[in-house]
């Protein structure tokens, strides 16, 4: 710790987050702050041994302990029985690190730390590595280079024959971040460095070069902004996400020209000739160099427009890993929709050669060559709608085959499973409804009513099956939910926390309503799913802060008094001749009204507010403010504008605007450091600054190659998106709702208008929806499972019909 006489007992373990603010749920974590304050450096600095020092000393103990170093301060997950096989792969993962040859921890931009919420929830279940998607070789960033052909190893890839090239554009992109880098757009042209450069194309020529198609790889290095190393090469620079698409249209047109089933369509196709011979043309030209982002917008545009074209979609279809009979079928059908609308003599044929593709793109081996086989012995050719239902029927059966095989379901069904796979497996009948459109089921018959009648019952298969398929690549070193005795998380910079905490913990002291309003609230954005920055909405904190500006600001009279407006002047001064003196943590003023007594004294008085309102009515306004933008029944003023207004708790009125915070555009933001511990391994050397910055939106600073060239150095891209602004009490350059996406303030606002409405509607006829009702995927699984059941055998009012 840097002295012999280190007074042990002044390290301090301290409870914060919502166990401390009084705002915790059943759910809620313990989070502990370690605090030595006589350390010489600090547990929370880039170097320092502590972290690790304590996460040894914690497997020692025969403890879960597992060191984040990447999250946005380092922090220990600990768990106080481990299973053995957790156990035994933390042990492994640290004797990796000791001897250097493990990766740090690879989370990449998980939820910050909130100080009322579940700061880090799976936070070390987030990793780069490979988990079924990328089996690359691993990659040693900032090791020394070494003589391969002139060839830096940092920067090789290769391409699993099972990968897409999305997701080996992927791991390139993860490349180019370890080793310093990011690729160039047109916010960022201008301010890129040579050394940027360099890097970003040696990462490019590594993508190219680790293409596992052998012909397609010759393709591109044949074109001359790919052909790195020649004349008009030499200067010439390109993005990463620019050669992505430049491969992935190239890979169109070797798949155009080896389908030799085109011509027996159509002799010719001149919008398909033409989009072909520009993308060609584009391909040759030799003045990318010039402007690198012009070149990449033409290649982009000419190759969305091969993509757009019904010949080229449809020599191109294919099942995703992931996506289910149905919607591959609507694909399907939508090219064949649009063939039959092409001015072509030979529909027929058109149509027959979607069918053939179809039963060519499935993804699964099993289902493919049953679907082939029943083609083959079918005496006309099979319908695309007959071939996408019996689609829907194998892939359930093989599923419930699978969920069975792996014991998913109560062995007394088993009997009633494999009957009902039989009758999946039995031929279409073609059905013609009222309005004349042909659909091909499978009829239920009297015999068929018990069988469905247990079937309709079961968990979705699908999802048990995906469920097993995800295990497959389960993150050893993930914990449990529980099982584990006690867990916490152990925070090593959690000084702001504190006084985060303490705040929370004072607004809930200044009326007897404040806590169970918050409750309500972190209650309902959980049960409909909008609680996790993890999927792109907003963490629990958010939502504090959210339902203390409206008590604060907005409810009138005001529920709360604004506390870091009211500060007593006896508080701030240390003596009677004194002038004030502002407190301060890590450099932000904390100074707020934290006299909890006087507080609580006040508050039971009623001294501190005016307002009479009940709880319900008070949720009622919070619901409206936030779910419309017009002027509110109340009286109080206009709602919530998403659009222009930052939460600013500590300013008088609640709000800033984003133009005020110049929060008006998102921007990346690169940390290069030397993660938690590595000092230990650098002793003698000079320790360099360890975190380095540089955003799209302000010029680059340059990262010391040192940092970046050893082993273990970290780039960390971190995405501050500003679609919805909540700034945090005292750090004010932090917004707690960055990690909001489109989809996710899109998906808050909806449920806002949705409470609205209930809220209005309630105790009218015909109102029957739950405020609180679970919006869960386990009620969505099993509502999808019937909508199957019913596409398959047609409608629930139909099978009744059976038993007459």
């Amino acid at each position: 710790m840097g002295s012999h006489y280190f007074p042990s007992s002044s390290v301090e373990l301290k409870c914060f987050g919502s166990l401390s603010s009084g705002f915790a749920t059943k759910a809620s974590d313990m989070d502990l702050g370690l605090f030595s304050p006589f350390s010489s450096m600090q547990p929370d600095a880039a170097g320092s041994m502590i972290p690790r020092m304590l996460e040894k000393a914690f497997l020692d103990a025969g403890l879960g302990a597992r060191l984040l170093s990447r999250t946005r301060v380092p922090i220990i997950k600990l768990c106080e029985n481990p299973p053995e096989e957790l156990r035994h792969a933390l042990l492994l993962e640290r004797l990796k690190w000791e001897h250097g040859t493990g990766d740090a921890d690879a989370s990449e931009d998980p939820e910050e730390y909130e100080p009322d919420s579940k700061a880090n929830e799976n936070a070390g279940n987030l990793t780069t590595g490979s988990h079924g998607t990328e089996s690359a070789p691993p990659v040693e960033f900032g090791s020394p280079a070494r003589d391969n052909g002139g060839e830096d190893e940092r920067f090789q890839l290769k391409q699993n024959a099972q990968s897409s090239l999305r997701m080996h554009y992927a791991l390139a992109k993860r490349v180019l971040r370890r080793a310093g880098g990011r690729d160039v757009t047109a916010s960022n042209y201008h301010e890129f460095s040579d050394m940027e450069w360099v890097t970003l194309k040696k990462v490019c020529q590594a993508f190219v070069h680790g293409l596992c198609n052998p012909e397609l790889r010759c393709r591109l290095e044949s074109c001359p902004s790919l052909s790195f190393g020649t004349s008009w090469s030499a200067t010439g620079y390109r993005s990463l996400a620019g050669i992505c698409d430049q491969a992935e249209g190239e890979q169109i047109c070797l798949v155009w020209e080896n389908w030799s089933s085109k011509t027996l369509i159509c002799d010719s196709d001149a919008q398909s000739m033409e989009a072909m011979s520009t993308w060609r043309d584009i391909q040759q030209r030799t003045d990318f160099g010039a402007n690198p982002l012009a070149y990449n917008r033409d290649l982009h545009f000419a190759f969305e427009r091969m993509k757009r074209l019904p010949l080229v979609q449809l020599c191109r279809l294919k099942q995703d890993v992931h996506e289910s009979p149905a919607p591959y079928h609507l694909r399907a059908r939508v090219i064949a929709d649009s063939l039959v609308k092409m001015d072509m003599n030979t529909s027929d044929l058109a149509l027959k050669e979607v069918a053939l593709r179809y039963i060519a793109g499935i993804n699964d081996d099993k289902i493919r060559g049953e679907m082939m086989s029943l083609s083959n012995e079918s005496q006309q050719p099979m319908d695309l709608e007959e071939l996408g239902q019996k689609h829907k029927c194998l892939d359930l059966a093989y599923k419930l085959e699978m969920a069975t095989d792996n014991n998913f379901y109560d062995e007394r069904l088993t009997g009633v499973i494999k009957d009902y796979i039989k009758i999946l497996r039995t031929p279409l009948v073609k059905v013609t409804g009222d309005q004349q459109i042909a659909r091909f089921i499978i009829p239920v018959t009297q015999v068929m009513l018990p069988l469905l009648s247990s079937i309709r019952l079961l968990r979705d298969p699908h999802k048990l099956a995906d469920k097993q398929s995800r295990n497959k690549y389960r993150d050893a070193l993930e914990f449990p939910s529980g099982g584990v005795g006690v867990q916490c998380d152990i925070n090593f910079s959690a000084h702001l926390a504190l006084q985060n905490t303490l705040l929370l913990r004072c607004y809930s002291r200044t009326d007897s309503r404040v806590r169970p309003m918050v409750l309500f609230v972190k209650r309902w954005a959980k049960v409909r799913g909008i609680n996790s920055g993890y999927r792109g909405t907003l963490g629990s904190y958010g939502y504090v802060l959210m339902v203390l500006h409206y008590l604060v600001n907005i409810a009138k009279p005001f529920v709360c008094p604004n506390l870091q407006q009211l500060t007593p002047p006896m508080a701030t001064l240390s003596s009677p001749s004194s002038s004030p003196s502002v407190p301060t943590c890590q450099g932000y003023n904390v100074e707020f009204w934290r006299n909890e007594n006087e507080i609580m004294h006040l508050a039971s008085g009623h001294q501190l507010n005016q307002n009479t309102e009940s709880i319900g009515q008070l949720l009622r306004g919070f619901f409206e403010y936030y779910a419309q933008n017009g002027p509110l029944s109340r009286g109080f003023g206009k709602g919530f504008c998403w659009r222009r207004d930052v939460i600013s708790i500590r300013t008088f009125g609640g709000l800033v605007t984003k133009q005020e915070k110049g929060w008006t555009g998102a921007k990346t933001v690169y940390e290069c450091q030397i993660p938690t511990g590595d000092a230990m391994k650098y002793c003698g050397e000079e320790l360099l600054s360890s975190k380095t910055s540089c955003s799209d939106s302000a010029g680059p600073k340059t990262t010391h190659p040192s940092v970046t060239n050893r082993k273990h150095g970290q780039v960390r891209e971190v995405r501050h998106r500003y679609l919805l602004a909540i700034e945090d009490p005292f750090e004010l350059d932090h917004n707690v709702a960055r990690t909001v996406t489109h989809s996710g303030i899109v998906s808050i606002r909806d449920e806002f208008r949705r409470a609205w409405r209930l809220i209005q509607t309630a105790g009218c006829e015909g109102w029957s929806e739950n405020l609180l009702e679970d919006a869960t995927e386990a009620t969505d699984d099993h509502q999808s499972f019937m909508r199957l059941l019913e596409d398959i055998h047609g409608p629930q009012d139909q099978w009744m019909q059976a038993q007459f």
